[in-house]
């Protein structure tokens, strides 16, 4: 009789085990010698003479699992590692500042980055050698990570002084890259001129979006385009903002029957995604779909809005608590790439029996055919518009509503067999900085598509984080997770995503203590985090200052865009709006310092400056500001407020006053003068400013909406310095 094949024995525990990190648990099995962050690792690799093995992923990373299982998981790999190396294993959404300092001194040796970021470091913390994924053997034109290891290991034993010396070199030229003198710049509209050419210099005229493949979203590119769409109706700027919203929602990747936006495609086509579903990226996204619809009235990009919000919704929240959580993973297990998402014939066929035409119509609507796009699987097929719902109709000889609700129900049906199969991972851990983005992006929602739900969402969240994640001395920490509560304090995104939403809610509430929590992260700012010249570093946190690492002690001061916006570019945003809040000229000043200290520099940056753009734009051309003079339990007074916080442009001060308030800081003097001589009996009222200059008091919310809509005189920039 023959024995069973017994099971494989799951590995001890490692270090990782007790870690926070969704990520760094993953790993908790795997026969490495694993060590989190922190100063243990340095410590053993300087008394062992060892260099370290960094390695930086993601939870929702698809070759960070593809590595870790091929390698990280093979015992005789893991052997070579712990024999030569001290391994570390960092979650680069938990510690973003590591993953800052070591991404530039790998694409310095390399040509570039991303994860899973591997890295080879001197005791100190300096990188020597690098890349980033790395196959099992030699394939794809790269080297097999088992040689790697062996090469490396025998050159720190032959050369460790030589090597040392290397990766003190190579973060000294780091250093002096960051240190360069910036050549302050003056805050000019060169600086936004150059940011617009820049737009349409990379434009995808076709496809839509910037550059060619891979083609990410660059969500601040089109909110800045957006910004001279409004004003002066730019012909050019409005092509750019229709067709890249309009192809990137019926590309694949766009979650066609779940709604939100997967991180980016791998084509220049939108078609074929990498399918991991960000927080950062979705509320970025719903913001663009919510303004856009707002400027150019195009339903279909209301309808898009409304499917990130439900995604959101569903899937990336905590309804009951408040908090949006970080991502989804694009798989499921070992061996898939998106195969909860794509489909094959045979699924949709059964999905939708026994209606063979709507099967036929979806089919047409999705170009579900018997060979797909997914090279691990050539059944699988991604779904994206092929055929709109007037194609559909004329191809059905159909009305375009009975094609409309035809679609609908097939979308209905195949969603529904979705939710059957198993779905990939959630990560709930709540970051600030992404909370940020999406209470900012929800109170858009409420503006653009009118649902107070997603105000009360945003509200719920932010309360919760006030609560949970916020210290009057550090500000906000990083992250929120159930089993740790608050870690990781004093990073710059943080407090200034979380300032700006702060200035979003106190518009869209009226509530002072909104406000008052914003000017508290401000001033936290201002403290803990100006370099010399004005600009904001990354982090603020004493222990990061080269006790762990020697690059830890570096200065990061961002610029560019990255998935999410510059920090700096935020903060001069959150500065500049509170000054028009408050009257409080020490924060228009720091949005100045701010915007000098980049505006030399930023055109090296082109696209990825568009924040620091839309920064410069308001400082240069203030919002406009609206004072509704009425009583709080008054209708019309809040059918004024509401056309007034609710018309675009988005993050303008609005003032309601009742006759029993005080009038806030801030409040133009024009303004200030027809609220203090309004009498408590008259019809409510709003006034629009523009500076110093304000229109005649209305008391029509249409009217209002019509002002704020206007374009000022003297919009149009004037053409750059010589």
């Amino acid at each position: 009789m023959t024995k069973p094949t017994p099971a494989p024995e799951t590995p001890p525990a490692n270090r990782l085990a007790t870690e926070a990190s969704s990520y760094l648990r993953s790993a908790a099995h795997q026969p490495v010698d694993w060590h989190p962050w922190g100063p243990e690792a340095f410590e053993k690799a300087r008394s062992e003479g060892k260099p370290i093995l960094l390695d930086i992923g993601a939870v929702w990373c698809h070759w960070c699992h593809v590595m870790d299982g091929e390698s990280y998981e093979d015992a005789d790999t893991a052997r070579l590692i712990n024999e030569h190396f001290v391994p570390v294993k960092v979650d680069r959404d938990e510690r973003p500042d590591v993953d800052a300092r070591y991404q530039p001194a790998v694409a310095a040796l390399t040509g570039g980055g991303g994860w899973p970021l591997t890295a080879f470091l001197t005791p100190d913390g300096e990188v020597f050698s690098g890349g980033t994924y790395f196959p099992p053997k030699d394939l794809y034109g790269r080297p097999g990570f088992p040689r790697v290891l062996q090469t490396v290991a025998d050159a720190y034993r032959r050369t460790p002084t030589k090597l040392r010396e290397q990766a003190r070199e190579i973060q000294a030229a780091i250093e002096r890259s960051r240190d360069a003198p910036s050549a302050k710049g003056a805050v000019s509209w060169g600086l936004v001129k150059r940011a617009f050419d820049a737009i349409l210099m990379n434009f995808d005229f076709r496809h839509g979006g910037f550059g060619e493949a891979p083609k990410f979203p660059h969500a601040s590119a089109v909110e800045l385009a957006l910004t001279e769409v409004a004003q002066a109706g730019d012909e050019p700027l409005t092509t750019v903002v229709e067709v890249t919203l309009t192809k990137m929602a019926q590309g694949g990747v766009a979650d066609q029957l779940g709604g939100g936006f997967h991180r980016y495609s791998t084509d220049e086509r939108w078609v074929v995604p990498h399918f991991e579903k960000m927080l950062y990226d979705n509320a970025q996204l719903l913001r663009n779909y919510c303004q856009a619809y707002q400027v150019l009235g195009i339903e279909y990009f209301k309808e898009v809005a409304q499917g990130t919000v439900a995604y959101m919704d569903r899937v990336l929240s905590d309804r009951e608590g408040g908090g949006f959580y970080g991502s989804q993973d694009a798989d499921v297990g070992v061996g898939d790439d998106g195969d909860f998402w794509t489909w094959t014939n045979a699924e949709l066929e059964a999905a939708l029996a026994p209606d063979k035409e709507l099967y036929a119509l979806m089919a047409a609507h999705y170009d579900i055919t018997p060979h797909g796009e997914m090279h691990h699987n050539a059944a699988k097929n991604v779904l994206f518009v092929a055929e709109t719902v007037d194609d559909l109709a004329r191809r059905a000889r159909i009305s375009p509503k009975e094609a409309e609700a035809r679609v609908a129900e097939g979308k209905r049906r195949m969603l529904e067999a979705r939710e059957r199969r198993a779905a990939p991972f959630v990560d709930k851990t709540v970051y600030t900085s992404w909370n940020g983005l999406a209470i900012s992006a929800y109170v858009d929602a409420w503006c653009a598509l009118g649902s107070d739900a997603c105000l009360a969402f945003a509200r719920k969240t932010a309360d919760f984080l006030l609560e949970a994640c916020h210290d009057r001395e550090r500000g906000m920490a990083h992250q929120w997770l159930a089993s740790t509560g608050p870690r990781v304090w004093g990073l710059l995104d943080d407090q200034a995503f979380f300032a700006l939403a702060l200035l979003d809610l106190h518009v869209a509430t009226q509530e002072p203590r909104y406000l008052e929590a914003a000017r508290s992260l401000a001033d936290i700012l201002l403290r803990d985090f100006r370099d010399e010249d004005g600009g904001l570093l990354d982090l603020s946190r004493p222990e990061a200052a080269g006790a762990v690492a020697k690059p830890l002690g570096s200065k990061v001061r961002p610029i560019q865009d990255t998935p999410t916006p510059s920090g700096n570019a935020v903060a001069a945003i959150a500065f500049d709006r509170l000054h028009a809040t408050l009257g409080d000229g020490e924060y228009q000043e720091a949005s100045a310092r701010i915007l000098s200290a980049f505006a030399a520099s930023a055109p090296r940056y082109g696209l990825f400056t568009a924040t620091l753009a839309l920064a410069a734009r308001q400082h240069l051309e203030p919002l406009p500001t609206v004072t509704v003079a009425g009583g709080r339990d008054d209708p019309r007074a809040r059918a004024l407020f509401e056309a007034a916080a609710r018309a675009y442009p988005p993050g303008k001060p609005v003032f309601w006053v009742d006759a029993a308030d005080g009038l806030p800081g801030g409040t133009p003097p024009s303004a200030r003068d027809f609220v203090e001589g309004y009498p408590a009996d008259r019809r409510p009222a709003a006034c629009v400013c523009r500076g110093e200059t304000c229109n005649l008091p209305t008391s029509d919310p249409a009217e209002v909406a019509r002002q704020l809509a206007a374009a000022p005189e003297a919009a149009a920039p004037p053409p750059p310095p010589a």
